[in-house]
């Protein structure tokens, strides 16, 4: 009776099948083409999969949020929302890649690389500054090599999310960093050209083109409407 366990267990082995409870990591580099059915942003997608809808997460990458519970909208999340939408679009097959490890996160949602007639979308994104690489949990890193050299392309070139200074951090995206650069690297040749002041008085005034005071006032804040200035706690010098 052990040899019978024993020699069925050895069969089982051999012939490649797991135990009940066990988790189906996949571990082969083979692509599978999908349909996908929604764009919820830029690194999450909902696709056909074992015949129902199934909720996708990029590998590796992150984005801008779009509507995210606590964030919100970060600055950047439509655009890579709208680019990872094109990717998608134009394509005529867009097939799906699974890492060795786990095949789902702590949400439930599915772990893939996407390809969109045979290109790495992940990689695109990074590579026109849309996304950041993140989210690396071994073994699942089979193309984080690629990726960071996508990513330090778009950072060396300073476009999109690595424009704005302190905007892309390691915890994610800071929407004040992006905010204080829009307002701090404005030019006064635009539109943005009301001078936000603060005197010895500690008061915070601001000065709108073409009043008495505003040749001689040197800005600590430039801002694009009298609303922002009020926003941020600036009074009218009218006043």
């Amino acid at each position: 009776m052990k040899s019978f366990v024993l020699l069925l267990i050895s069969l089982l082995v051999l012939s490649g099948c797991t135990f009940p409870g066990t988790t189906d990591t996949g571990g082969t580099a083979g692509r599978t083409a999908v349909e996908v059915t929604d764009v919820i942003d830029g690194d999450t997608v909902k696709i056909i999969y074992d015949a129902k809808e199934t909720t996708v997460r990029y590998l590796l990458v992150d984005t801008p949020e779009t509507n995210h519970p606590r964030f919100g909208e970060q600055p950047l999340g439509p655009q890579a929302t709208e680019r990872n939408r094109e990717l998608i679009e134009q394509a005529k097959q867009v097939e799906i890649e699974f890492d060795v490890g786990d095949r789902f996160d702590d949400y439930d949602r599915l772990l893939a690389y996407f390809y969109a007639d045979g290109e790495s979308i992940q990689e695109q994104l990074l590579e026109e500054g849309f996304a950041r690489v993140a989210y690396i949990f071994p073994p699942n890193t089979r193309y984080v090599d690629e990726f960071r050299d996508a990513e330090a392309e778009a950072k060396d070139a300073e476009i999109g999310i690595w424009e704005f200074e302190d905007y892309s951090t390691d915890r994610g995206f800071n929407a004040n960093a992006y905010e204080q650069t829009e307002v701090d690297g404005t030019d006064t040749a635009d539109d943005c050209r009301i001078k936000g002041n603060i005197n010895r008085s500690g008061n915070k005034i601001y000065h709108m083109p073409g009043s008495p005071s505003y040749e001689g006032t040197n800005p600590e804040q430039w801002f694009c409407t009298e609303q922002q200035a009020r926003d941020a706690g600036f009074r009218s010098s009218g006043q």
